[in-house]
């Protein structure tokens, strides 16, 4: 039942502070934790994202579960590695152009429409996008650091973009309106470190729910999990 943030400020060689699950609805005092390099604030009732300006040092942040709209107010968090904004209201990707060093963004269950601004972030290996509004994975084709994608529950029907993804290992499109196994061969299956895909309720599947595990192994010889099953060992 925490609301504010307070009595941190002697802290000063903090590294990891936990306040998620609580009643918290500004980002307030913690800019003087200098050493900080991890802050969870999940599930909390915030709306903006604040008072984060000297945590330079900051590695990991955790905001999923809040009610924010706006990526802002991260603009100075140069060493950040993992950003977690999933189950917000956030409807436009914005505002990371100096997060340079990103790994993991994780922005699912938000109203996201387009990918075009991950393209200045080189070192992200993993993006997790799953139920927003993503119809095109045309601006990934720069992320060529990816090794694990989510893209389930999106109107996606094409796979274009993700050809110059050689790293990729997990790709995860269930419930999407992806239709063409040649599509799948043509864009994935030159992709030797790609063992885990998901395309279960894509028409793919459900055209012929019979031979679609076979269809994919033949699309895609390489994969050794389909739909969380695996096809072979070894």
């Amino acid at each position: 039942m925490i609301s504010h943030c307070k009595g941190f400020e002697t802290c000063t060689k903090l590294k990891s502070l936990d306040l998620g699950y609580n009643n918290i609805k500004h980002i307030k005092r913690v800019g003087t934790l200098k050493a900080l390099e991890h802050l969870y604030l999940v599930q909390n009732k915030i709306s903006r994202i604040e008072g984060l300006d000297g945590l330079t040092n900051l590695k990991n942040l955790e905001l999923g579960a809040n009610r924010i709209r706006v990526i802002e107010g991260l603009e100075t968090l140069t060493a950040l590695e993992q950003l977690w904004l999933g189950q917000n209201k956030i409807s436009k990707l914005e505002n990371l152009d100096t997060l340079t060093n990103l790994k993991t963004l994780s922005i699912q269950a938000n109203r996201i429409t387009s990918l075009s601004s991950l393209a200045r972030l080189p070192h992200l290996e993993e993006l997790y996008i799953s139920d927003n509004l993503i119809t095109t994975l045309e601006p990934l084709s720069a992320n060529t650091a990816l090794h694990t994608l989510d893209v389930q529950n999106n109107p996606l029907a094409s796979l274009t973009g993700t050809k110059p993804l050689a790293r990729l290992e997990n790709f995860w499109a269930s419930n999407c309106k992806l239709e063409s196994f040649r599509e799948l061969e043509r864009e994935l299956g030159d992709k030797r470190e790609l063992k885990e895909v998901y395309f279960e309720g894509n028409p793919l599947q459900k055209q012929n729910e019979v031979l679609y595990r076979n269809k994919v192994r033949l699309a895609l010889p390489q994969v050794v999990k389909i739909d969380a099953a695996y096809v072979r060992v070894g």
